[in-house]
């Protein structure tokens, strides 16, 4: 824990953005092959053609809820963190520990309420996405488990972004990182050697959770942190909670929305197509998740710089951020636009090998991410609001492309073309190109409005 923070007021922009960045891509990845490791193990439960099918389904239908359970520390922490930033910016520390401290909170009563909750309708929650009776009580022993580490999840997830905030990228991902090594470690041990199946899994996962959590409330309690927990922080204040749980949203949204989204395409796919039609759209979903992570590390590691620089009244320095995130976001996405055109099979095949699978899915692909190369546009954009504490266009921004154009096309755009399951993987191209347009325009106006606020 030796790390010093990044000086986000001095330096070379590009290689900030870049040093604070990179740490950030790396928990992303780790954090996505967190999810996966339990069910590599699930799935290798025997017998695997019944045992381990059926319990890989049924923790595979406990993800809307484990997703749920993530869009709530967002909800209170993800606003908060670079209120602080901006805080810090204008050199009161004290305000900065204070939104610190009433997120703590938040964070903590968030967890209660959604432990009693999933506790008491697991079971109805589960049904309701799907879970067979073949599959419900692998899913309830797993989530009934998983439940109980909801608090750890939440103090995770939602205090480490404060860290980030403070420019230790470092330290949070060794946070991240050291949670996914000891999950990695005890899972065999609980699912096999103590014969616990998906109940194995789950502790292996909440006990490592207990782990990141206890390390992230250490850092913030010791002398190297730039923001200490303080006891008179704890007690809540609406005039500080509320700003940052209004700049929240946008990523609570984000998160929440995607298993609704799952479930629109899928029902959709079905209907027009098959089983194979539903398969692909697992695997574009899964390289749509992968292809992001750099994405979301660049605009991570920016949020601090911005924040700062924003609170500090450092035009130039804030301009030169979101710069160097623009051009960084549009070349990466790019350059993933165009192999994911010259190369959609090799992308497919990294996921699943299945012939027709491959087939399909290449063309669907194609569709899928046709706007892919614009897309670095709309996540520098709609992240700079965030980091800028502007809640009202960062939320509008998040409900316009999932809830206000892709849910709609997807049931749309199947009346007006002969091939239905082509319109349907169609409906996100369209949804993202008319987001970037809507982002860009609406980023064009206020950001120069927010920069002149700062002259003198």
């Amino acid at each position: 824990m030796h790390e010093k923070a990044a000086d986000l007021g001095q330096g070379n922009v590009r290689k900030l953005l870049f040093r604070l960045a990179m740490p950030t891509i790396a928990s992303q990845i780790v954090n996505m092959l967190y999810n996966l490791v339990d069910r590599v193990y699930i799935g290798h439960m025997t017998p695997v053609d019944t045992v381990g099918k059926l319990a890989l389904t049924g923790v595979g239908i406990c993800m809307p809820l484990i997703m749920m359970i993530s869009a709530f520390a967002a909800l209170m922490a993800f606003g908060g963190a670079p209120r602080a930033s901006i805080q810090e910016g204008k050199n009161d520390s004290k305000q900065a520990e204070q939104i610190m401290g009433n997120s703590l909170t938040a964070l903590i009563t968030a967890a209660v309420v959604l432990t009693v909750v999933f506790s008491v309708f697991a079971e109805d929650l589960l049904l309701l996405f799907g879970a067979s009776p073949n599959t419900i009580g692998y899913a309830v022993d797993y989530m009934r488990i998983y439940t109980l580490g909801t608090i750890f999840v939440q103090l995770t997830l939602g205090m480490n972004a404060y860290i980030t905030a403070q420019g230790f990228t470092t330290i949070s991902m060794k946070t991240v990182l050291l949670g996914a090594i000891l999950n990695t470690i005890l899972d065999p041990i609980f699912i096999f050697g103590l014969d616990l199946g998906v109940r194995g899994a789950a502790l292996a996962t909440i006990l490592s959770q207990a782990v990141s959590a206890v390390w992230v409330i250490c850092f913030l309690l010791s002398k190297r942190t730039k923001w200490r927990l303080r006891r008179e922080n704890l007690r809540p204040r609406l005039p500080v909670i509320l700003p940052s749980m209004a700049l929240g949203l946008s990523p609570f949204i984000m998160q929440a929305t995607e298993s609704l989204i799952a479930v629109c395409f899928n029902s959709s796919l079905l209907e027009y197509g098959d089983d194979i039609a539903v398969g692909a759209m697992t695997v574009l979903t899964s390289i749509m998740q992968f292809a992001m992570m750099p994405l979301q590390g660049l605009t991570q590691g920016a949020q601090p710089i911005v924040s700062y620089n924003y609170g500090a009244r450092n035009r130039e320095r804030v301009e030169k951020a979101f710069r160097a995130l623009l051009v960084s976001c549009v070349a990466y996405s790019a350059t993933l636009w165009l192999l994911v055109q010259l190369f959609p099979r090799l992308f497919i095949m990294i996921f699943n090998s299945d012939p027709q699978l491959v087939e399909y899915g290449s063309w669907a692909l194609r569709i899928y991410m046709a706007v892919t190369g614009l897309f670095g546009i709309q996540i520098a954009c709609q992240q700079t609001f965030i980091a800028l504490g502007n809640a009202k266009t960062s939320l509008f921004l998040a409900v316009l492309r999932k809830i206000i154009l892709l849910i709609p096309l997807i049931y749309i755009l199947p009346r007006f073309f002969e091939n239905k399951a082509f319109a349907v993987f169609l409906a996100e191209p369209v949804a993202d190109l008319l987001a970037v347009i809507t982002t860009a325009t609406m980023f064009s106006i206020q950001f120069r409005k927010a920069m002149r606020s700062m002259d003198p």
